[in-house]
């Protein structure tokens, strides 16, 4: 039955609400399905297990939970259905349409091995099968000019090609249509309605066919599954308004969400990145390394005031190419099963428990020990843990499991409970050196922001890994993508190509593209109910020298300055500059609409040290560690290591020579004892 009322427990004290400032974030993970609603006044937390099958019954369960007033709510949600669909190969049936000769461009790709040194590589099934890669005569050359123009002849053989092949989606990519549009336009007229159709020039208007054409593919094959999804969460949530988050950190609202599949295939991670961007502001951090550890991976990046967007981003092994947020993925999570391989070795990840059965200690029948049930033999996860608030561990399921891997090393439980940790923990550190130390940046300069319901378990032996001597667990870490839903602003991220030498390029010429973009933008937003006065423009340019194929974006402030900005920006990234000829390759613009409001209460201060709970037994520690509720904590107060701090939806693990400072809205400042 649709919920169309709020009702049960809280919907009177709701009601009183003013409606403006009703908003609720959903980050739906492979997992758990956190919630974080603002009324305004007040944050409530709510956290259930996912429902891979079908995401929008979690997400109903936990609205009903809460019981927000539904007539005046605004959810923005972060959802994996493009993800998983990609992954687990459940896209919709998609043919593609492209010119006579250029049907199997998504097939051989760029040549580029996955495997450099293996002779016989297993064959990768092609993204699209050959009998649903379809050609049309038309062609346009690299200045625009139509060759040869599309005719009914085509049009006719596509039909029949349908009424063949029987395709959900269309994925129309010509050559060169970023800088005439016609063509594709015109066979997405002439296709029957009830398609789902992505053409490549409203997708991806940008050089290089296979990337485009990769981008165009991947909109049509999950087009279809994320606009089932969609209609089904909104008719059962009819009278709420809906958004969902897109993975370049803005919102997309529901109506316009899955005509933009590919863009929302980082979805919850970005708002996990929005919303420590925002806490590390709030403690005074602008450069941080993040990790967001849920149950079943780790996402890991590095914010430098702002948070990077890259255009060369994968999914399951295919470049996509529309700008998303920079992170690096490992198969690493409180889920992640551990394992002795042929060879005798403790191996940990990539693959996991999920939610169903999950690790041991869920009690729902899980046999395989997990990077959870480790941390819970230690002790760092007390045995008193109720896991997102409402479920009760099951230690001796633990032990009883544990007592077997360890048998098979010829160890005790707590020491094979050690080592996993330790491999899961390398395993991140490894993620974490990837996306700094391999681009030039030196962890120390950065703080160590930990978030997903098992990150404060780890944080503080990954910052000693990088010697780092600053972190920080942010309030709501366990649910802190949901909280990042709740301060995205509605955005979009546009681009055009042009790709001509910048020192011949007519000045106006580049202003008529940005003026294209920000109609583009405005109108998209508009939609939402955006005002125009209230967006914000950023507009940028994609730069090479000419013969190079790689390019750096740079902020657009004038054509003047373009030029000197490039030189020192390459040869910052790449230790020289070159006496040759600058090319424009994209124009680029970012459309931003205005910044929620979202302030965070504050919590009380106090000079008293805080009050432990209890003191617990850690395996490695020489003394016991004090138990801390988080909720109890006040502003100002300090927790010194070895020290466990929980609460609803996480647990933090100071580990000695660490102490934690609360901040004024409930941070964890954790600092290394010299």
């Amino acid at each position: 039955m649709p919920l169309t009322q709020a009702n049960g427990k809280g919907s009177s004290q709701s009601s009183a609400i003013p409606s403006a400032i009703q908003v609720l974030g959903v980050d739906t993970g492979g997992t758990f399905t956190d919630f974080l609603w603002f009324d305004g006044h007040h944050l409530q937390v709510h956290k259930c297990l996912s429902t891979p099958a079908a995401p929008e019954q979690a997400i109903l369960q936990g609205i009903a939970a809460l019981a927000p007033p539904l007539t005046t709510l605004k959810v923005t949600h972060g959802s994996t259905v493009a993800t998983n669909a990609v992954l687990e190969g459940k896209t919709a049936r998609t043919a593609y349409i492209s010119n006579q000769g250029l049907t199997d461009v998504l097939s051989i790709g760029r040549q580029a091995r996955r495997e450099l040194y293996n002779l016989q590589p297993q064959p990768q099934p092609p993204p699209v099968p050959a009998e649903l890669c379809w050609a049309v005569g038309q062609r346009t050359a690299a200045d625009g000019k139509v060759l040869n123009r599309l005719s009914q002849q085509d049009i006719e053989q596509l039909l029949t090609q349908i009424k063949t092949h029987q395709p959900e989606a269309v994925a129309i990519n010509l050559l060169f249509s970023f800088l005439d549009d016609e063509a594709e336009r015109a066979i997405e007229d002439a296709l029957p309605g009830e398609l789902f159709i992505s053409r490549s020039s409203a997708v991806l208007p940008e050089l290089r066919e296979y990337e485009r054409g990769m981008a165009t593919w991947l909109n049509a094959a999950v087009g279809p599954v994320v606009g089932r999804y969609l209609s089904r969460l909104k008719n059962e949530l009819p009278v709420a308004s809906l958004a969902v988050m897109h993975s370049a950190a803005g919102t997309v609202d529901i109506q316009q969400a899955s005509q933009h599949g590919v863009r929302l295939l980082l979805s919850g991670p970005a708002g996990g990145l929005l919303a420590a961007r925002y806490m590390g502001r709030l403690a005074g951090e602008e450069k941080l390394l993040t990790f967001d550890m849920g149950g079943t991976s780790t996402d890991v990046a590095l914010i430098d005031g702002e948070i990077q967007l890259t255009s060369e981003g994968r999914i399951a092994g295919w470049p996509v190419a529309v700008p998303m947020v920079a992170m690096h993925t490992i198969g690493a999570g409180g889920g992640s099963i551990a394992r002795l391989d042929a060879g005798g070795l403790l191996q940990v990840g990539p693959e996991s428990a999920g939610a169903d059965p999950g690790p041991v200690c869920y009690g729902q029948g899980g046999e395989k020990i997990t990077v959870t049930d480790a941390n819970l033999v230690l002790g760092r996860l007390p045995a008193s843990t109720s896991l997102g608030g409402g479920m009760p561990v099951d230690v001796e399921a633990v032990k009883h499991a544990m007592q077997k891997l360890a048998e098979s090393m010829q160890t005790s439980i707590e020491e094979a409970a050690l080592g996993v940790l330790r491999i899961a923990n390398e395993h991140m550190a490894q993620a974490l050196r990837v996306i700094s130390v391999e681009r030039g940046e030196d962890p120390r300069d950065y703080s160590l922001m930990s978030f997903g319901g098992a990150g404060g378990l780890h944080v503080c032996a990954l910052a000693e890994a990088l010697g780092m001597q600053r972190a920080i667990v942010p309030v709501y870490a366990g649910v802190l993508s949901a909280l990042g839903m709740l301060v995205a602003r509605p955005s979009r991220q546009l681009s055009q190509s042009v790709l001509e030498r910048l020192d011949t390029l007519d000045a106006q010429r580049i202003e008529e593209g940005f003026a294209q973009l920000r109609e583009q933008g405005a109108q998209e937003l508009a939609a939402e109910a955006v005002a125009t006065a209230e967006l914000e423009m950023q507009p940028s340019v994609d730069l090479r020298y000419a013969g190079q194929d790689a390019s750096l974006n740079l902020a657009y402030e004038g054509q003047n300055d373009l030029p000197e900005a490039f030189h020192a920006a390459h040869e910052a990234r790449y230790g020289h500059r070159l006496d040759l000829p600058i090319e424009l390759v994209n124009l680029r613009m970012a459309v931003l609409g205005p910044e929620p409001c979202l302030d965070l209460p504050e919590l009380e201060q106090s000079d008293e040290p805080p009050t432990a709970k209890d003191r617990l037994e850690v395996y490695g520690c020489d003394t016991t560690a004090a138990l801390y509720e988080r909720s109890q904590l006040r502003a100002g107060q300090t927790v010194s290591g070895p020290a466990v701090i929980a609460e609803t939806v996480s647990t933090t693990w100071v580990a000695p020579g660490w102490q934690a400072k609360v901040d004024v809205v409930g941070n964890l400042l954790l600092s290394r004892n010299n």
